[in-house]
Protein backbone atom coordinates (compact mmCIF):
# COMPACT_ATOMS: atom_id res chain seq x y z
CA UNK A 1 0.00 0.00 0.00
CA UNK A 2 1.46 3.50 -1.00
CA UNK A 3 1.57 6.69 1.17
CA UNK A 4 0.15 9.56 -0.40
CA UNK A 5 -0.30 13.48 0.66
CA UNK A 6 -3.80 14.73 -0.28
CA UNK A 7 -5.81 17.99 0.45
CA UNK A 8 -9.66 18.27 0.20
CA UNK A 9 -9.98 22.25 0.32
CA UNK A 10 -7.64 25.08 0.19
CA UNK A 11 -6.51 26.58 2.99
CA UNK A 12 -2.97 26.05 5.69
CA UNK A 13 -0.89 23.76 5.99
CA UNK A 14 -3.32 21.98 8.46
CA UNK A 15 -5.46 21.06 5.33
CA UNK A 16 -2.69 18.41 4.42
CA UNK A 17 -3.91 14.65 5.06
CA UNK A 18 -1.55 11.61 4.97
CA UNK A 19 -3.38 9.08 3.61
CA UNK A 20 -2.81 5.17 2.06
CA UNK A 21 -3.85 4.24 -1.22
CA UNK A 22 -3.78 2.09 -4.17
CA UNK A 23 -1.26 3.05 -6.97
CA UNK A 24 -2.20 0.40 -9.63
CA UNK A 25 -0.61 -0.48 -12.93
CA UNK A 26 0.86 1.97 -15.68
CA UNK A 27 -1.39 2.66 -18.52
CA UNK A 28 0.02 3.57 -22.46
CA UNK A 29 2.30 5.96 -22.28
CA UNK A 30 2.82 5.71 -18.37
CA UNK A 31 5.07 4.17 -15.99
CA UNK A 32 4.74 3.56 -12.22
CA UNK A 33 7.91 5.36 -10.31
CA UNK A 34 8.62 4.27 -6.75
CA UNK A 35 10.20 7.67 -4.85
CA UNK A 36 13.37 7.92 -3.45
CA UNK A 37 12.93 12.17 -2.51
CA UNK A 38 10.54 14.23 -3.16
CA UNK A 39 11.02 18.15 -3.70
CA UNK A 40 9.80 20.62 -1.43
CA UNK A 41 9.48 23.81 -3.82
CA UNK A 42 7.19 27.46 -2.65
CA UNK A 43 5.23 26.80 -5.61
CA UNK A 44 3.19 23.87 -3.37
CA UNK A 45 1.98 26.34 -1.12
CA UNK A 46 0.65 28.04 -4.17
CA UNK A 47 -1.71 25.39 -4.74
CA UNK A 48 -2.77 24.27 -1.42
CA UNK A 49 -3.92 28.18 -0.47
CA UNK A 50 -5.69 28.16 -3.71
CA UNK A 51 -3.54 30.74 -5.25
CA UNK A 52 -2.90 28.43 -8.21
CA UNK A 53 -5.97 26.22 -8.77
CA UNK A 54 -6.26 22.38 -8.07
CA UNK A 55 -9.42 20.50 -8.87
CA UNK A 56 -10.15 18.64 -5.48
CA UNK A 57 -9.44 16.72 -4.07
CA UNK A 58 -6.19 16.61 -5.31
CA UNK A 59 -2.49 15.33 -4.72
CA UNK A 60 0.46 17.77 -3.47
CA UNK A 61 4.07 18.33 -5.48
CA UNK A 62 5.28 18.57 -8.21
CA UNK A 63 9.03 17.20 -8.16
CA UNK A 64 10.48 13.83 -6.74
CA UNK A 65 13.56 11.41 -7.70
CA UNK A 66 12.93 7.77 -7.77
CA UNK A 67 13.37 4.52 -9.76
CA UNK A 68 10.90 2.98 -12.55
CA UNK A 69 9.15 -0.02 -11.20
CA UNK A 70 6.48 -0.52 -13.82
CA UNK A 71 6.57 0.15 -18.17
CA UNK A 72 2.96 0.74 -19.51
CA UNK A 73 1.85 -0.42 -23.27
CA UNK A 74 4.04 2.30 -25.89
CA UNK A 75 6.72 3.57 -23.93
CA UNK A 76 9.94 3.81 -25.41
CA UNK A 77 12.97 5.79 -23.93
CA UNK A 78 12.32 3.95 -20.24
CA UNK A 79 12.28 0.52 -18.71
CA UNK A 80 12.18 -0.93 -15.55
CA UNK A 81 15.07 0.07 -13.38
CA UNK A 82 15.85 3.51 -14.43
CA UNK A 83 16.97 6.50 -12.31
CA UNK A 84 14.56 9.26 -13.19
CA UNK A 85 13.55 13.17 -11.85
CA UNK A 86 10.84 15.19 -12.52
CA UNK A 87 9.21 18.53 -12.36
CA UNK A 88 5.67 19.82 -13.60
CA UNK A 89 1.81 18.75 -13.20
CA UNK A 90 0.01 17.17 -12.67
CA UNK A 91 0.07 17.21 -8.95
CA UNK A 92 1.16 14.17 -6.86
CA UNK A 93 4.85 13.96 -6.20
CA UNK A 94 4.24 13.82 -2.20
CA UNK A 95 3.91 10.02 -2.46
CA UNK A 96 6.13 7.20 -1.73
CA UNK A 97 4.86 5.93 -5.39
CA UNK A 98 2.75 6.75 -8.27
CA UNK A 99 1.75 5.94 -11.78
CA UNK A 100 2.64 9.23 -14.24
CA UNK A 101 2.84 9.70 -17.84
CA UNK A 102 6.54 9.49 -19.20
CA UNK A 103 6.45 12.95 -21.01
CA UNK A 104 8.08 14.64 -17.78
CA UNK A 105 10.71 12.04 -16.98
CA UNK A 106 14.12 13.05 -17.09
CA UNK A 107 16.66 10.83 -17.11
CA UNK A 108 19.08 10.96 -13.74
CA UNK A 109 22.73 10.36 -13.98
CA UNK A 110 24.42 7.96 -11.82
CA UNK A 111 26.22 10.73 -10.39
CA UNK A 112 23.89 12.73 -8.88
CA UNK A 113 22.02 11.13 -5.26
CA UNK A 114 17.86 10.79 -5.35
CA UNK A 115 17.75 13.75 -2.75
CA UNK A 116 20.43 15.89 -4.67
CA UNK A 117 17.82 15.58 -7.99
CA UNK A 118 15.19 16.53 -5.62
CA UNK A 119 16.37 19.34 -4.36
CA UNK A 120 17.60 20.60 -7.78
CA UNK A 121 15.56 19.68 -10.61
CA UNK A 122 12.65 22.74 -10.40
CA UNK A 123 15.10 24.83 -8.89
CA UNK A 124 18.21 24.11 -11.22
CA UNK A 125 15.77 24.41 -14.65
CA UNK A 126 13.76 27.44 -13.32
CA UNK A 127 17.89 28.70 -13.18
CA UNK A 128 18.93 27.75 -16.15
CA UNK A 129 15.66 28.93 -18.17
CA UNK A 130 16.16 32.38 -16.50
CA UNK A 131 20.14 32.79 -17.16
CA UNK A 132 20.03 31.06 -20.41
CA UNK A 133 16.62 32.21 -22.28
CA UNK A 134 14.92 35.16 -20.61
CA UNK A 135 17.36 37.98 -21.99
CA UNK A 136 20.83 38.27 -23.29
CA UNK A 137 23.69 38.92 -20.84
CA UNK A 138 27.34 38.96 -20.60
CA UNK A 139 30.32 38.68 -18.25
CA UNK A 140 30.87 41.87 -16.41
CA UNK A 141 26.79 42.35 -16.53
CA UNK A 142 25.29 43.00 -12.68
CA UNK A 143 21.58 41.64 -12.03
CA UNK A 144 19.53 41.78 -8.91
CA UNK A 145 17.95 38.60 -7.50
CA UNK A 146 15.63 38.65 -4.75
CA UNK A 147 15.63 35.74 -2.48
CA UNK A 148 19.59 34.90 -2.67
CA UNK A 149 19.70 32.49 -0.04
CA UNK A 150 16.75 30.35 -1.18
CA UNK A 151 16.80 27.40 -2.92
CA UNK A 152 16.79 29.09 -6.34
CA UNK A 153 18.97 31.84 -5.28
CA UNK A 154 21.86 29.54 -4.76
CA UNK A 155 21.79 27.44 -7.71
CA UNK A 156 21.40 30.81 -9.86
CA UNK A 157 24.19 32.78 -8.23
CA UNK A 158 26.78 30.05 -8.72
CA UNK A 159 25.71 29.46 -11.77
CA UNK A 160 25.64 33.48 -12.94
CA UNK A 161 29.19 33.59 -11.27
CA UNK A 162 30.33 30.84 -13.52
CA UNK A 163 28.88 32.62 -16.57
CA UNK A 164 31.17 35.93 -15.50
CA UNK A 165 27.86 37.73 -14.10
CA UNK A 166 27.83 39.98 -10.80
CA UNK A 167 24.79 39.37 -8.52
CA UNK A 168 23.76 41.56 -6.03
CA UNK A 169 20.84 39.69 -3.70
CA UNK A 170 18.69 40.27 -0.99
CA UNK A 171 18.16 38.12 1.77
CA UNK A 172 16.57 38.94 4.98
CA UNK A 173 19.19 38.23 7.85
CA UNK A 174 22.84 38.75 8.05
CA UNK A 175 22.92 35.05 7.79
CA UNK A 176 21.71 34.42 4.79
CA UNK A 177 23.66 36.85 3.60
CA UNK A 178 26.74 35.45 4.27
CA UNK A 179 25.56 32.29 2.58
CA UNK A 180 24.37 33.61 -0.60
CA UNK A 181 27.94 35.53 -0.52
CA UNK A 182 29.75 32.30 0.13
CA UNK A 183 28.28 31.02 -2.93
CA UNK A 184 28.71 33.59 -5.33
CA UNK A 185 26.82 36.75 -4.53
CA UNK A 186 29.08 39.94 -5.37
CA UNK A 187 26.64 41.98 -3.30
CA UNK A 188 24.12 41.09 -0.62
CA UNK A 189 20.95 43.78 0.24
CA UNK A 190 19.57 42.65 3.54
CA UNK A 191 16.02 44.24 3.11
CA UNK A 192 14.90 44.60 6.42
CA UNK A 193 16.98 47.02 7.34
CA UNK A 194 18.08 48.69 3.02
CA UNK A 195 16.42 49.80 0.98
CA UNK A 196 17.06 48.15 -2.32
CA UNK A 197 16.59 50.22 -4.84
CA UNK A 198 19.03 53.26 -3.32
CA UNK A 199 21.56 50.35 -2.54
CA UNK A 200 21.61 48.72 -5.82
CA UNK A 201 21.66 52.67 -7.22
CA UNK A 202 24.81 52.99 -4.88
CA UNK A 203 26.38 49.80 -6.14
CA UNK A 204 25.78 50.67 -9.99
CA UNK A 205 27.11 54.40 -9.85
CA UNK A 206 23.54 55.65 -10.61
CA UNK A 207 22.73 53.55 -13.42
CA UNK A 208 20.62 50.24 -11.84
CA UNK A 209 20.27 47.44 -13.25
CA UNK A 210 19.25 45.59 -16.78
CA UNK A 211 17.66 42.65 -15.26
CA UNK A 212 15.82 41.94 -12.16
CA UNK A 213 14.64 38.66 -11.19
CA UNK A 214 12.04 38.42 -8.44
CA UNK A 215 10.07 35.57 -7.04
CA UNK A 216 8.72 37.83 -4.19
CA UNK A 217 6.22 39.23 -5.90
CA UNK A 218 3.65 42.24 -4.26
CA UNK A 219 6.10 43.39 -1.76
CA UNK A 220 9.12 43.85 -3.53
CA UNK A 221 7.95 44.88 -6.99
CA UNK A 222 7.99 48.77 -6.88
CA UNK A 223 11.64 48.51 -5.81
CA UNK A 224 12.54 45.80 -8.37
CA UNK A 225 11.10 48.69 -10.86
CA UNK A 226 13.07 50.98 -8.87
CA UNK A 227 16.18 49.57 -9.15
CA UNK A 228 16.26 48.73 -13.11
CA UNK A 229 18.62 50.75 -15.65
CA UNK A 230 16.44 52.88 -18.74
CA UNK A 231 14.91 50.13 -20.75
CA UNK A 232 15.67 47.20 -18.15
CA UNK A 233 13.58 43.97 -17.92
CA UNK A 234 11.80 43.04 -14.42
CA UNK A 235 11.29 39.38 -14.57
CA UNK A 236 8.83 38.33 -12.07
CA UNK A 237 9.15 34.23 -11.46
CA UNK A 238 7.67 33.93 -8.28
CA UNK A 239 4.55 35.21 -6.10
CA UNK A 240 5.56 34.13 -2.48
CA UNK A 241 4.35 37.48 -0.46
CA UNK A 242 1.14 37.71 -3.02
CA UNK A 243 0.62 38.39 -7.26
CA UNK A 244 2.16 41.62 -8.34
CA UNK A 245 0.08 44.89 -8.25
CA UNK A 246 -1.52 45.65 -11.26
CA UNK A 247 0.93 47.02 -13.89
CA UNK A 248 0.52 50.64 -14.88
CA UNK A 249 1.93 50.97 -18.45
CA UNK A 250 2.64 54.56 -18.21
CA UNK A 251 4.67 54.05 -15.16
CA UNK A 252 6.74 51.62 -17.32
CA UNK A 253 7.84 54.62 -19.65
CA UNK A 254 8.07 56.92 -17.19
CA UNK A 255 10.72 55.46 -14.80
CA UNK A 256 12.57 54.21 -18.32
CA UNK A 257 10.75 52.53 -20.91
CA UNK A 258 11.30 49.75 -18.43
CA UNK A 259 10.12 45.77 -19.67
CA UNK A 260 8.14 43.30 -17.25
CA UNK A 261 8.00 39.62 -17.73
CA UNK A 262 5.95 36.73 -15.46
CA UNK A 263 7.69 33.63 -17.29
CA UNK A 264 7.08 29.89 -16.03
CA UNK A 265 9.29 26.88 -15.44
CA UNK A 266 6.65 25.09 -17.73
CA UNK A 267 6.48 27.14 -20.96
CA UNK A 268 10.21 26.56 -21.03
CA UNK A 269 10.54 22.97 -20.70
CA UNK A 270 7.30 21.41 -22.66
CA UNK A 271 9.76 20.79 -25.65
CA UNK A 272 11.88 18.03 -25.40
CA UNK A 273 14.52 18.77 -26.84
CA UNK A 274 14.73 22.21 -24.64
CA UNK A 275 14.32 20.42 -21.66
CA UNK A 276 17.20 18.04 -22.85
CA UNK A 277 19.25 20.77 -22.92
CA UNK A 278 18.67 22.53 -19.83
CA UNK A 279 18.80 19.42 -18.20
CA UNK A 280 21.98 18.68 -19.31
CA UNK A 281 23.88 21.64 -18.79
CA UNK A 282 22.28 21.63 -15.03
CA UNK A 283 23.63 18.09 -14.69
CA UNK A 284 26.99 18.66 -15.93
CA UNK A 285 27.65 21.60 -13.78
CA UNK A 286 26.48 19.89 -10.76
CA UNK A 287 28.33 16.60 -11.10
CA UNK A 288 31.04 18.24 -11.95
CA UNK A 289 31.09 20.16 -8.39
CA UNK A 290 30.84 23.68 -10.39
CA UNK A 291 27.61 24.15 -8.57
CA UNK A 292 26.90 22.34 -5.28
CA UNK A 293 23.37 21.54 -4.03
CA UNK A 294 22.76 23.17 -0.56
CA UNK A 295 20.29 20.52 1.20
CA UNK A 296 19.66 22.50 4.87
CA UNK A 297 16.10 21.01 5.47
CA UNK A 298 15.09 17.10 5.58
CA UNK A 299 11.56 16.36 6.60
CA UNK A 300 9.60 12.58 6.62
CA UNK A 301 7.11 12.88 3.85
CA UNK A 302 4.49 12.35 6.60
CA UNK A 303 5.85 15.48 8.46
CA UNK A 304 4.42 17.43 5.16
CA UNK A 305 2.52 20.10 7.30
CA UNK A 306 4.85 21.09 9.40
CA UNK A 307 7.77 21.23 6.04
CA UNK A 308 4.89 23.80 5.03
CA UNK A 309 4.86 25.99 7.72
CA UNK A 310 8.39 25.89 8.14
CA UNK A 311 8.72 27.17 5.02
CA UNK A 312 6.09 29.91 4.91
CA UNK A 313 7.67 31.24 7.84
CA UNK A 314 10.72 31.78 6.01
CA UNK A 315 13.20 29.48 8.12
CA UNK A 316 14.66 27.38 5.24
CA UNK A 317 17.89 28.41 3.71
CA UNK A 318 18.68 26.76 0.29
CA UNK A 319 16.80 23.56 -0.69
CA UNK A 320 14.11 21.29 1.40
CA UNK A 321 13.82 17.39 0.83
CA UNK A 322 11.04 14.82 2.19
CA UNK A 323 13.16 11.98 2.47
CA UNK A 324 11.76 9.24 1.63
CA UNK A 325 13.61 6.49 3.80
CA UNK A 326 11.49 8.16 6.55
CA UNK A 327 8.43 8.01 5.25
CA UNK A 328 7.06 5.19 6.96
CA UNK A 329 5.84 3.40 4.06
Amino acid sequence: MAKVVRFYRAGGPEVLQWESTEVGEPQSGEVRVRHLAVGLNFADTYFRSGLYPAELPAGMGVEAAGVIEAVGPDVTGFQVGDRVTYTGSPLGAYSTERVMSVAPLIKLPDAIPYETAAAMTMRGLTSAYLLRRIAPLFPGDTVLLHAAAGGVGLIFTQWARLLGINVIGTVSTEEKAEVARAHGCAHTIVYTRENVAARVRELTDGAGVPVVYDSIGHATFHQSLDALKRRGLLVCFGTSSGPVPPIDAMQLAIKGSLFVTRPALADYIADDSERAALADELFDHVSSGRIKIQINQRYALEDAVQAHRDLEAGRSIGSSVFSLETAGN
